[in-house]
Order: structure tokens, then C-alpha cells, then sequence
């Protein structure tokens, strides 16, 4: 499978359940579900059996089987083609060992944070440090509830990694806010400037010569 058609990380997830046995997709679901896939991968029957009909249509799977529960419509086992092997495992390869910039949301904001009133910003910033502080809480109850279970470490990695990311950003966020609380942030003059003053929301950086001075240039070279 090309790169390009490999944004869909449900695909990678019904490949690695082919993996284990065939299955239907309804059994994909709910097994993902019940591992908590869920909260890595967005999961939504409508989207499953669509990538259930292009992983088939491009060979990666195929038909195997059909199975009817009582009343239930008939269901179809699929299985993992070799094809769908190696693309499981090309995929994995790519995933675990390049780093790629997902453009996170929060990333976004940072970068347009000035567009805001400052006030309103650390208004924002502490709601998210809330926010986050009761993620944390919550991960700690099911870390808990995992070591008195004796589930293994190495089926909940993607779950210590989202601790380990949120705790970064939780971090990173409680320092941000009392920056800004407290006067310290560099920049934070200006920001406050702008919107006390009404004066230009654009910072006038080194870079960048003045106005004046550009139309100085400007008329220097054609005298």
C-alpha cells in the first residue's frame, strides 16, 4: 500500500487483528474495544467495514468464511493475506521508526496564542491545566487497577505513552500559565500593549525593517 494510503490507522488496526485469527468485523470492534484500542485508534463501525471493503478490494484481505448467530444477519470472517502481512509489517516498520509531525491542535494554538486577550489566554491555559490534571488522575486509577491484575506492561505501552505526553504537556502548560501570570513571559508587554492600547498586533521583529525605512530604500534606488 502506498504512503499516501496509509493515513487511516483503523486499517493498520483490522490488519493486526487478521493478524491474530480471522475474524468478522464486528469481532474487530469488539475485541479493540475491549483492549482499549479505542482510545488510540478512532474507532466507529461505519468507518471499520469501509476499511474492511478497501483492505479487501486491494488484496490485503480476503473472505474466508461466513457465520450466522441466530437471528443476526450473516457475518463474513475475514482472514490476513500475505499481501496484508507485509504491508502490516512495512507499515509498523514506518510507524515505529520515523518520526512524523502530526500537527497537534494544541501546537496550533500556541502559535496564534498572541491573537488572544492575555487575560483570556490564561483563563484557557488554566482550564486545560484542570483538564489535564484529571486525565492524570484518571490514568492513575487504571495504571493502578492494571498492576493489582498483573496485566502485562507490554499490551498498555500506547496508554504510558499518552501519560507520558500529557504529563510533558501538563508540565509545559502550568509553567506557560505562570509566566504570563506573573509578568515573565517574554513578549508579554507588548502582548499586554496591544490589547490595552489597541496598538498593532503585529510584533515588530529584528528581522524586519521598519516601514519608514522601507520606503526610505525604496525611493533611495530610483532617484
Amino acid at each position: 500500500m502506498p504512503a499516501s494510503k496509509r493515513s487511516n490507522p483503523l486499517a493498520l488496526a483490522v490488519l493486526v487483528s487478521l493478524f491474530e485469527e480471522p475474524m468478522h468485523p464486528y469481532a474487530i470492534a469488539t475485541r479493540l474495544k475491549a483492549r482499549g484500542k479505542h482510545h488510540s485508534v478512532r474507532l466507529n463501525y461505519g468507518s471499520l467495514y469501509a476499511v474492511v471493503d478497501d483492505l479487501e478490494r486491494r488484496g490485503l484481505i480476503v473472505a474466508q468464511d461466513t457465520v450466522q448467530e441466530g437471528r443476526l444477519p450473516p457475518r463474513t470472517i475475514y482472514a490476513l493475506t500475505a499481501a496484508g502481512y507485509a504491508e502490516m509489517e512495512d507499515w509498523l516498520t514506518d510507524l515505529v521508526a520515523i518520526p512524523v509531525n502530526d500537527y497537534p491542535s494544541f501546537e496550533a494554538a500556541l502559535s496564534f496564542l498572541p491573537a488572544l486577550d492575555p487575560d483570556r489566554a490564561l483563563e484557557l491555559l488554566d482550564q486545560r491545566v484542570q483538564a489535564l490534571t484529571l486525565d492524570a488522575a484518571r490514568y492513575e486509577g487504571m495504571r493502578q487497577l492494571m498492576d493489582s491484575q498483573s496485566f502485562p506492561r507490554l499490551f498498555a505501552l500506547e496508554a504510558e505513552y499518552r501519560a507520558a505526553l500529557r504529563d510533558a504537556e501538563l508540565h509545559f502548560t502550568r509553567q506557560l500559565s505562570a509566566e504570563i501570570r506573573e509578568g515573565r513571559l517574554e513578549g508579554i508587554d507588548w502582548w499586554r500593549r496591544v490589547y490595552r492600547e489597541g496598538g498593532s498586533p503585529s510584533y515588530p521583529l529584528e528581522s524586519e525593517p521598519p516601514q519608514d525605512a522601507k520606503k526610505g530604500d525604496h525611493k533611495t534606488r530610483h532617484e
